[in-house]
């Protein structure tokens, strides 16, 4: 059986931008991953609302550093055949006061320590599907904590890609697929959801043959 592990915020997790609540486990990408394969494949959903890169953030309890958990969940489902890499959308938070190329260069952190953790099989490195989030669009809620990270999220696409292409990872602009409800301007509706899935798990039957 081949082990994915998706590694992500709350565009992972599934967070519904018309509840606040959790779009259930069929329809948020992860689920329909899992649907779309066949039983071969064990999908672990590694979701965190509020999760950045590599930086700390003291007012949501100090533990949601991506990278501060990548290696003990890494070490705990090994051996992991693939990871899908989709981090970002919190670190555009203006309280962060990263620019888009200093986020990219977040992201190349984790993608090195995956690639060098031995979590794959034969404790040789897993494939790695690097995900950059969709654009942020017209904020409500959300709008005070994310205002300065509209515009940078629209360069993340093309900086990912160079760190794709840098490590030669496969890579996936969601942008490209899905765009962000309008409903908050950040998180996706179920059916957009069920749409990533579906092409995530076209890349990763591809990636595994």
């Amino acid at each position: 059986m081949k082990t994915i592990l998706c590694y992500g915020d709350s565009l992972t997790w599934g967070y519904d931008p018309a509840t606040g609540k959790r779009i259930t486990r069929d329809k948020r990408w992860p689920g329909v991953l899992r649907n779309d394969l066949c039983s071969n494949y064990f999908v672990i959903e590694e979701g965190l609302n509020g999760r950045t890169t590599l930086w700390d953030d003291p007012l949501h309890g100090g533990y949601k550093n991506g990278m501060k958990y990548l290696i003990p969940c890494l070490a705990s489902h090994r051996p992991v055949d693939l990871v899908i890499l989709f981090l970002g959308t919190n670190d555009l938070k203006t309280r962060f006061s990263l620019s888009a190329t200093e986020i990219a260069r977040s992201i190349r952190v984790l993608v090195d320590l995956i690639l060098k953790s031995e979590a794959g099989p034969h404790e040789n490195a897993p494939e790695l599907l690097l995900v950059a989030p969709p654009i942020i669009t017209e904020l409500s809620n959300f709008a005070e904590e994310f205002e300065s990270g509209k515009a940078k999220s629209r360069l993340l696409g093309q900086y990912y890609k160079q760190v794709a292409e840098e490590y030669n990872i496969h890579f996936l602009d969601a942008s490209e697929v899905v765009r962000a409800s309008d409903l908050d301007g950040i998180h996706l509706d179920d059916d957009e959801h069920i749409k990533l899935g579906h092409v995530i798990a076209d890349i990763v039957g591809k990636i595994m043959e």
